[in-house]
């Protein structure tokens, strides 16, 4: 599987540069999920703007991100194929993901949340 990693202090930006995000390359996409997590990335952007078809196994694979980065922010950007759009929107998904339109407003929305999360620890 192709795709570029942007690591930052805050967020890492993994751009997936494939047309197809399937059952091929799905195992892939969870096992680099899965060490960005254990390398301690607090916050994590997947932008599928090239890619142009999902299947069922690729959805899995953003579900497992969802769930790996639910202490930090998991946003979803680049969602531009009919095809990807109207999956998401079948399964429900829209209602689960944070999906934002670009990167430099997924880069807002989590530093936004961040923000967030450090004024509610400073409350409790």
């Amino acid at each position: 599987m192709k795709f570029f990693l942007d690591k930052q202090e805050r967020y890492t930006l993994m751009k997936i540069q494939e047309e197809n995000l399937n059952a091929a390359l799905a195992p892939q996409l969870k096992s680099e999920l899965v060490v960005l997590h254990n390398e301690g990335v607090p916050n994590l952007i997947i932008d599928l703007s090239e890619v142009k078809y999902v299947d069922s196994s690729g959805l899995s694979a953003i579900l497992t991100a969802d769930r790996l980065w639910k202490s930090g922010t998991f946003v979803l950007t680049g969602v531009q194929s009919d095809a990807v759009r109207k999956l998401i929107e079948i399964s429900r998904l829209d209602t689960v993901l944070n999906i934002i339109p670009t990167v430099e407003e997924s880069v807002d929305y989590i530093f936004m949340e961040e923000i967030e999360r450090q004024l509610k620890k400073e409350e409790d």
